[in-house]
């Protein structure tokens, strides 16, 4: 790890929200959320990072004080008239699947990204999870981007192939679950389908598969990086955008894109994630330290380790 080398800051396009949480351990209301608040928080352990998103009139100033005293730049935050984007959803006892009760786009209905300026030079894009059209918007813009990830959901699969196919010729990564996989590659063997959606463009492919962990389907072959076995869960909300928040903050930090670099920031993503399900909402990933992730990875290596 070279600071010396590092990139600037990280751009993230998505949404910020409140979340009501019905949980094992209980009800909580107006939870801190959305995709570009849980990623910024994971990037800002490596690296800074800007975000674009909207937020309405009750969002608080705190809120965005937090982020912005972590690194992140607020300067695309978008304040507009009328409530917040909101979600409501119920996990299952075990956690392993949820359903949602209520989303309220509210002003994120009429979200259209827009760069600031200096944000268009940021060499770093993740592309969170909003419309096609969108996504392609901001890839329009921030033209000097030299390492462009993009998240997107079943709903954007069934509804908006064309668009998402077009922005699959033109990113890097495309990080999505094993589901979504299966949907857009119209394969249920993993394998099988990684290869059908590498074939519509993106040059890597990364897996995200909860408790088992996340895949990387790359020219130099397939890469396995375990996820952490936790005793505490309990709440996986915004965990998969914790993991390419710090997938993006760590290649940032290193300013390198090679296999081995991006090899070792699956498994730096896959441990910051780790750290996000043992808290509700932001709360756990909002209190730790590099230190922390550096020694539970270090116990991650030991789940996989050997001998020679």
């Amino acid at each position: 790890m070279n600071p010396k080398n590092a990139a600037g800051p990280v751009l993230i396009v998505g949404s910020m929200a409140f979340d009501d949480l019905q949980l094992p351990t209980g009800q909580f209301d107006d939870v801190l959320g959305g995709s570009a608040t849980y990623a910024a928080m994971a990037t800002s352990l490596f690296s800074p990072s800007r975000i674009v998103a909207v937020v309405g009139t009750d969002f608080p100033d705190a809120a965005l004080a937090s982020l912005s005293e972590r690194g992140v730049d607020i300067g695309g935050v978008e304040r507009a008239e009328g409530k917040t984007f909101r979600w409501a959803g119920r996990y299952a006892d075990n956690l392993a699947s949820r359903t949602t009760l209520d989303t309220q786009l509210n002003v994120f209905a009429d979200f259209r990204p827009k760069l600031p300026a200096g944000f268009e030079r940021s060499e770093y894009l993740l592309l969170g999870n909003i419309h096609p059209a969108l996504q392609l918007e901001v890839l329009d813009s921030a033209k000097h981007a030299k390492f462009v990830a993009a998240d997107t959901m079943n709903f954007w699969i069934d509804g908006e192939r064309p668009l998402l196919e077009k922005l699959l010729g033109r990113i890097d990564t495309l990080v999505i679950n094993d589901e979504e996989l299966r949907q857009l590659g119209e394969e249920h063997n993993v394998r099988k389908a990684a290869k059908r959606v590498q074939a519509l463009g993106p040059k890597r492919l990364v897996v995200k598969r909860g408790e088992y962990g996340a895949m990387l389907f790359d020219d130099s072959g397939i890469f396995f990086a375990p996820a952490y076995p936790l005793e505490d869960e309990v709440d996986p909300t915004g965990a998969g955008d914790t993991f390419a928040g710090a997938l993006m903050g760590y290649l940032a930090k290193e300013g390198q894109l090679d296999g081995s670099t991006l090899r070792r920031a699956l498994m730096m993503a896959a441990t910051v994630a780790s750290f996000c399900v043992e808290g509700v909402g932001t709360s756990r990933i909002a209190e730790i330290s590099r230190d922390d992730v550096a020694e539970r990875l270090d116990s991650l290596r030991t789940l996989v380790h050997f001998g020679s």
